[in-house]
């Protein structure tokens, strides 16, 4: 349910039928490669969570369907991203995050943050596929390389 006690809408990915993340339109602008651009209009659009699937974003009121081969950054979570990028805006990876935490006696974001140089300077609006803080998936990969 939404906040007005209807329930709301699932935007379902047409490819593969899971429900996707909204995100902003400025995010996907600044995702998708140039030729694109004049097609991403001021709509509402979704990043599929599906790491096997193919497609990136999608709209819900049109029927764009952006590849994740269209998009200029590879998606972290599908499954042949590479590199794997945590922190898009300083370009830090996962290798590099499991690495400080593995090698470098990382413990906490704050040691990560010290280590990778991650979170610093951040736009995460524009230059993460999600639009939003890296901070999350940081956190989640910390925990799994301290086996937490």
């Amino acid at each position: 349910m939404d906040s007005t006690g209807l329930v709301e809408e699932k935007k379902l990915c047409r490819n593969c039928n899971e429900e996707g993340t909204k995100v902003k339109t400025i995010t996907v602008k600044h995702m998708v490669i140039g030729s694109l651009l004049p097609t991403v209009t001021d709509a509402d659009y979704y990043l599929c969570t599906n790491g096997k699937c193919d497609i990136a974003y999608y709209s819900s009121e049109s029927d764009l369907q952006i590849k994740k081969e269209q998009v200029k950054v590879p998606i972290w979570f599908k499954e042949d991203a590479n590199p794997k990028y945590i922190c898009y805006c300083n370009r830090v990876t996962e290798a590099h995050i499991i690495n400080a935490v593995r090698n470098e006696g990382a413990k906490n974001m704050k040691d990560i943050i010290k280590l990778t140089s991650a979170m610093k300077n951040g736009k995460c609006e524009v230059n993460h596929p999600t639009g939003k803080c890296c901070s999350p998936i940081i956190q989640e990969v910390i925990n799994n390389a301290l086996g937490i």
